[in-house]
């Protein structure tokens, strides 16, 4: 094992500096993406998976230190007492190549649902027939009124209409053959599983299982929660063994996650929505443990700040509907940075709004968007892989630890880390 290395003595190669006022009323809009490049080589990015999950490098930031480890010995670097918490969600085998009458092939990739369905699970549920919004590989050659044909195994027979063209994507009438078949089991019987785009290489078998964490439950993502993909059995046991107890939640990631940052500063930036799912018990169970909560993977990370600001919200405003609840992209930073409660009251106001609305589980999008100048409010350590330069991700791996993000991502290109999904992680401490 590595000795902990002060990252004073480290040697790095030149990244842009920036310098960010960490205070509650500070608003992201103004900060440059050219702050957050820096040089990723190809041959750093890992195109497939190490054969055992947790042998993955791990890197420890604690501190203004940084210690190797592998992510086996991950239970060892987790105080007895804290909570680690999970996304759930399954990648759906969301890519499907259609063929033409005159025998072309078009690739249709599923993005989201329409808007006539409440969220993702209702979606999936539907049989016979579904309208989903998606991408369209040779769109131009799709003409009006044609329809696709996917023959299956099993002699499933999927066809696609296109409905409506949308802003960069397609509505996409799908129906199906086999209608006690829902969309969800269409996908998995006609689909291929969405690796990243920056893995230049095609699918293969094993991926299905690969890019999948061995906890997925909830269908709906079209792109897996990477730092999950480490985790086995053998950390799972250890965790309990340890008296680390876990959590689980859903965010439905979808392609936005993958989207760079185009704009000179945030405030040109779109941010994507995604849906999450909560239920009410680890709502609670999230309230007796606050103060010592870990997040496995952005997405997750994602999900606890927003049910805290929904919390927030719900504190201030106990008639508001669902809706109002929602978090938008700069709506903390413009409204509700100034009346910041601690997370238990928080969570206790969410829990009140759940409880007088008869709702068990949370159902809703976010588009929050997490970057330096931004305090967390529910963890107190993230596990995540180390993510591509000028993206949102890595905003909120600089919102959590500061301007070492820098030092953190040198010494993992210095020190031979895999990078992106199936690279190698880190267990970075939040910085107070």
């Amino acid at each position: 094992m590595n000795q902990l290395k002060p990252l004073s003595s480290l040697i790095f190669v030149e990244f842009s500096e920036f310098a960010v006022p960490m205070q509650d009323s500070f608003s992201p809009r103004s900060l440059s993406i050219e702050s957050f490049r820096y040089n990723l080589p190809e041959d750093r990015i890992a195109l497939y998976p190490l054969e055992e999950r947790d042998a993955s490098k791990l890197l420890i930031y604690k501190d203004g230190q940084i210690e190797e480890q592998i992510y086996r010995n991950l239970p060892e670097q987790i105080p007895s007492g804290y909570t680690v918490v999970f996304n759930k969600t399954r990648v759906v085998q969301a890519r499907l190549s259609f063929r033409k009458p005159t025998g072309g092939q078009i690739e249709i990739f599923c993005l989201e649902p329409d808007t006539r369905y409440p969220d993702i699970t209702t979606a999936m549920q539907q049989t016979g027939r579904v309208y989903w919004i998606c991408l369209v590989g040779g769109a131009a050659k799709w003409k009006a009124g044609q329809v696709l044909e996917l023959q299956s195994f099993d002699d499933l027979k999927l066809e696609a209409r296109l409905a409506e063209k949308l802003s960069g994507a397609y509505l996409i009438e799908f129906s199906w053959n086999q209608p006690n078949s829902s969309f969800a089991e269409v996908l998995q019987q006609a689909g291929k599983i969405p690796i990243p785009p920056y893995i230049k290489r095609a699918a293969d078998q094993s991926d299905t299982q690969r890019y999948q964490t061995i906890y997925a439950e909830a269908e709906g993502s079209v792109a897996a929660p990477t730092a999950g993909l480490h985790f086995s059995e053998t950390i799972l046991n250890g965790l309990a063994e340890k008296n680390i107890r876990t959590e689980k939640l859903t965010l439905h990631v979808g392609a936005g996650t993958f989207q760079p940052v185009k704009a000179e500063t945030m405030e040109g930036h779109d941010m994507h929505a995604e849906f999450i799912e909560v239920d009410l018990s680890a709502i609670e169970h999230l309230r007796e443990n606050a103060g010592k909560i870990i997040a496995v993977g952005t997405t997750s990370l994602r999900t606890l700040e927003t049910i805290y600001w929904m919390g927030v919200k719900a504190h201030y405003l106990p008639q508001a509907g669902i809706t109002e609840l929602i978090i938008e992209q700069w709506e903390i930073y413009d409204h509700w940075m100034q009346k910041v409660i601690p997370a238990q009251d928080a969570l206790t106001a969410l829990l009140n709004w759940m409880k007088k609305n008869n709702s068990r589980r949370l159902i809703c999008k976010t588009r929050i968007l997490l970057a330096p100048g931004y305090k967390m409010r529910m963890i107190e350590a993230l596990i995540t892989n180390f993510h591509q330069p000028q993206s949102t991700l890595l905003l909120l791996v600089a919102a959590a630890i500061g301007e070492d993000w820098k030092k953190v991502y040198q010494y993992a290109l210095d020190n031979q880390f895999r990078f992106l999904s199936y690279g190698d992680g880190s267990l970075l401490w939040c910085k107070k």
